[in-house]
Order: structure tokens, then C-alpha cells, then sequence
């Protein structure tokens, strides 16, 4: 959610039980405006909480010019004071995949891991830090279930992608269709697609990934609330991340309060 609406966007969310204390929320204000100022980001986005046993981590995203660069992200444990974390990679994620449970809130916390090696080597012990398991979650969860409206981005001639100036919002019956609803990153499943299939595209607007396509089918749960004026969409596959938009505006987000584990299970439960 756009930290130049954060108030509102946290009220739009609560239905689903995702808030903030007042003083957190005061915090949030003051220090995301200085974050953006400071690192010269052109927007700033909230990206939720997750859940530790002893602290929780507040993360926070800096955007450039160009809407799908590669995203900054920082983590706060006070949402007063934040620092960045370093860009994900594929050994990062494979390496942090064997690390089962919740987090623990302290970003210097070592989880011990053996592995076994080749035959002559024997065992060998991996330390891993909890601040590489932090970074690894977070771009798992941006890669999988970080959601735009179709229209809130449009992409230039030129190639970069800035947000909509004029979007307004999606109408009623488009907003409670999941292929209204697009991956906030770069295209996976658009470049496999047929010239056929491309035809009915507009190149400006529909240049990432639906979530209709999505596999496991039925890992997103939409609800309309507020008497039709808000329309909230949960992911099953993350539990925690919430979507929210409400229809003929421009407000939208999404927010991850969760423990940061994914629903392994969910093939099984649907």
C-alpha cells in the first residue's frame, strides 16, 4: 500500500483484521516520508509485517521511475529506524528453503542447517542468517502474490512502466473478476502466449500476468465488503496477504501480516 495514503489504506484493510496501533501508525507516517526524501525513491510502499517470537519485522519498499525495476526494500523493527536489505538471488532462496518454522524477530539470529555433501566430504554445517531467510521470503511472496489492477500502470512506447495518472478505478462487475487483477512484476506466462492470444491484449495496459492463470486454481479467495464499495482479495498460498480495491477510485494495496510461511498444503485442502 502507497505510504502517501497510509491511514486510509490501513481502515480500507481492517475488515480483515490487519492494523496498527496509533503510535505505530505515527511512526509509519513520520519515517517513510524521511525513508523516501532520504533514498530519493519516487514512491513509497508499505509492505506489511511479519510475524516473529520476539519482535516483528515492518518491511517498507522504495519504487524508482520505472514501476517494475528492481524494488529496494528495507525492514524496521520499530518503524522508526530502517535499514536495507540486500537484493535477492536465486543461491539465497535455495539456501534459506530448507529453514522450516516461524522467524524469530532478531535479524542476527543464526539458524543451523546439515547437509550433506559428496560421498568423501561427509556432513558439512550451513549457517544461515535470519536476515537472508527475511530477504529470500520477501521476494518470494512479491514474485507469487503482490497484486495491481488491471489500468493502474501503463507501459510507454519507450518501455519504462510509470503508474496511471488517469486511471479511475475499475468498474463493479470488472472488479470482482480475478483476470481484472494483474502480478505486480515482471511477465512470466505473457511470453509463452500465442500471437492468438495476444490479439485481444492491449500492449499499453495488459503487459504482465493475470490471476486467473494462476496454478493451483482457486488459491485466491475474492470477497466484496462494505456493501459492494470495497473488494478484498486473500491469497490462500501466502496466507496473511490481503488485496484491496475499492471500485471507481484509485484506491488500492496490498498488505502481508503474516508469519511468512507458505501454505504448502493448499493443492491438497481445494
Amino acid at each position: 500500500m502507497d505510504a502517501e495514503s497510509l491511514l486510509l489504506s490501513l481502515e480500507l484493510v481492517s475488515g480483515s483484521g490487519q492494523g496498527l496501533s496509533p503510535d505505530r501508525r505515527a511512526s509509519l507516517l513520520t519515517s517513510l516520508k524521511l525513508v523516501k526524501r532520504d533514498y530519493r525513491f519516487d514512491r513509497v510502499l508499505f509492505w506489511g509485517r511479519i510475524l516473529g517470537l520476539v519482535s516483528d519485522y515492518y518491511i517498507a519498499q522504495g519504487l524508482s521511475e520505472d514501476q517494475l525495476a528492481p524494488r529496494k526494500t528495507l525492514y524496521s523493527l520499530n518503524c522508526m529506524e530502517w535499514s536495507l536489505l540486500p537484493p535477492a538471488t536465486e543461491e539465497m532462496v535455495a539456501q534459506t528453503s530448507v529453514v522450516k518454522g516461524r522467524f524469530m524477530g532478531d535479524p542476527s539470529h543464526e539458524y543451523e542447517h546439515t547437509e550433506l555433501q559428496k560421498m568423501n566430504e561427509g556432513e558439512e554445517e550451513v549457517v544461515i542468517k535470519e536476515e537472508t531467510r527475511l530477504v529470500s521470503v520477501i521476494d518470494q511472496i512479491d514474485k507469487a502474490v503482490a497484486v495491481i489492477p488491471r489500468g493502474a500502470l501503463f507501459k510507454t512506447p519507450f518501455g519504462p512502466i510509470h503508474v496511471n495518472r488517469t486511471f479511475e478505478g475499475l468498474s463493479l462487475s470488472e472488479a470482482k473478476k480475478l483476470s481484472s487483477y494483474f502480478h505486480f512484476r515482471e511477465p512470466v506466462q505473457l511470453k509463452n502466449k500465442t500471437l492468438l492470444e495476444k490479439a485481444d491484449l492491449d500492449p499499453s495496459l495488459d503487459f504482465m500476468d493475470s490471476l486467473e492463470h494462476d496454478i493451483p486454481k482457486g488459491s485466491w479467495s475474492i470477497q466484496m465488503e462494505k456493501g459492494n464499495a470495497l473488494v478484498v482479495l486473500r491469497s490462500l498460498l501466502w496466507p496473511g496477504l490481503t488485496f484491496f480495491h475499492a471500485p471507481h477510485s484509485k484506491n488500492c494495496g496490498y498488505i502481508y501480516v503474516g508469519t511468512g510461511e507458505k501454505n504448502i498444503d493448499l493443492p491438497f485442502m481445494l
